[in-house]
């Protein structure tokens, strides 16, 4: 069953209580900005992209969809600082699915897994993939 506020993901093992509860809140904090569908997302698949600085307040601003590894980049800084009402506008469904396969690895295992858990689209994406 997939994690929700009702049913939160086990804590690993070997946590304090405090810190249970510190990632219980972390995870709530990514799974709370999370659309209702993909199909929500409906951001760019090409051309140049100029992130809000509340989103690219330690990096890069702007970034190039054609090119890769700036691709990669955008998207993991959207999955890592968007808001609710970012991840629309800057992700794009059928572009996250694509991508998923490797972003997963490049994103922390926290944003994984409230992803994979909300949409199970992405993790059948990795395990075809592998």
């Amino acid at each position: 069953m997939p994690s929700s506020p009702q049913h939160p993901a086990p804590a690993p093992k070997g946590l304090s209580g405090a810190d249970a509860e510190n990632l219980a809140l972390y995870r709530e904090k990514f799974r709370s900005r999370l659309p209702e569908s993909l199909d929500e997302l409906h951001g760019p698949t090409h051309g140049l992209v100029e992130l809000p600085l509340h989103l690219a307040w330690s990096g890069m601003t702007s970034y190039d969809l054609g090119k890769p590894r700036q691709r990669m980049g955008l998207y993991r800084t959207v999955l890592h600082e968007g808001l609710h009402d970012d991840l629309p506008r800057y992700l794009n469904r059928d572009l996250l699915l694509q991508l998923w396969p490797v972003l997963r690895t490049l994103v922390g295992r926290t944003v994984r897994t409230v992803w994979e858990d909300a949409f199970p689209q992405l993790a059948s994406r990795t395990r075809a993939a592998a």
